[in-house]
């Protein structure tokens, strides 16, 4: 459940009468209730239906009409005046962490997780020490505030540990993945709704996909560079000088990058200033190669495949 009352104590505590509210996506369903509680409290509300990914895609037009904007579900990436930030918090059972208790076998172990499970960085850190595992967690960052928190775009809190082998406690192996690149690092993962299964993560399958991607783009005769409008992924330095690497790129902005709007787009190869997410994780959804900025280099002969590193907003 949302932090419904905390997002009503906080509202009244700064005596705001019209708030926009924007959720992430697996939180929109719980709407209804929170404007409920908001109307009754007084509290006129506006809701955002757009789709919401992260604290990078602020619902700022909603918030053009309201007092505030709520953003539920994550932490601040980039400073907004009037948005309200509400992490998401779920607890989870410290005793799968025994599943880790082999990885003692390192000098120093990073714990690394997502928001929702960051605010127990520290009591997971102290149960695996209780288990023999010396256990390190790195200090937050602008765009990762808590500590050990880790987003699909920003890892510096594992870089920040500088342990000798990394532990993310999560869902999925994506974020584990993008630890292993950032740190280079033997990188392990622990799914706490998955019976507590260690897991060794290897970047060897990813970067073999992506590998075949950029050899596909050495093909294309033009590049469009893909510039977000969304406020905090919107890196327009980065795409002005991407685009300066080839007579044939140009940048394009735009706010949802859909399979449709690639295709429609018709250009050979893009590069993704974004969501680094998209290109790593999604490249099955568009019709031709979505780079990187160093994988754009790296088509280019700019970059040696050696040097591949991930991409990261800082």
């Amino acid at each position: 459940m949302i932090p419904a009352d905390e997002i009503l104590s906080e509202l009244k505590n700064r005596g705001v009468k019209k708030a926009a509210i924007q959720l992430p996506e697996g939180l929109k369903r719980h709407a209804p209730k929170l404007c409920s509680l908001l109307s009754k409290n007084g509290i006129e509300v506006i809701i955002s239906g757009d789709p919401c990914w992260g604290a990078c895609d602020l619902a700022l037009d909603a918030a053009e009409d309201a007092e505030v904007l709520v953003h539920v579900g994550h932490t601040p990436v980039s400073p907004e005046e009037n948005v309200i930030y509400i992490p998401f918090r779920q607890d989870i059972d410290l005793s799968i962490l025994k599943a880790a208790e082999e990885l003692k076998r390192f000098e120093t172990v990073s714990v690394t997780t997502t928001i929702q499970h960051a605010h127990q960085t520290e009591e997971m850190a102290k149960a695996l020490r209780a288990l023999g595992v010396n256990a390190v967690v790195g200090s937050g960052y602008e765009r990762t505030p808590m500590p050990g928190q880790v987003l699909g775009c920003t890892y510096a809190a594992a870089r920040n540990a500088d342990a000798d082998a990394n532990l993310f406690v999560g869902t999925g192996v994506f974020h584990a993945i993008g630890v292993s690149l950032a740190t280079g690092k033997p990188t392990f993962a622990l799914d706490p709704y998955a019976d507590g299964i260690l897991q060794e993560v290897s970047a060897d399958r990813l970067l073999r996909k992506r590998f075949i991607q950029i050899e596909k783009a050495k093909q294309a005769k033009n590049f469009g560079i893909l510039l977000s409008s969304k406020s905090g992924q919107k890196r327009a330095e980065l795409a002005k000088r991407l685009a300066s690497l080839h007579e044939n790129a140009v940048v394009i902005l735009i706010r949802e990058i859909s399979e449709m709007q690639l295709r429609n787009l018709g250009f050979d190869a893009y590069v993704n200033t974004a969501c680094p997410r998209l290109a790593l994780d999604d490249q099955s959804r568009f019709p031709v190669p979505l780079l990187s900025p160093a994988e754009f280099e790296i088509a280019l002969g700019l970059r040696e495949w050696e040097d591949y590193e991930i991409d990261e907003i800082v």
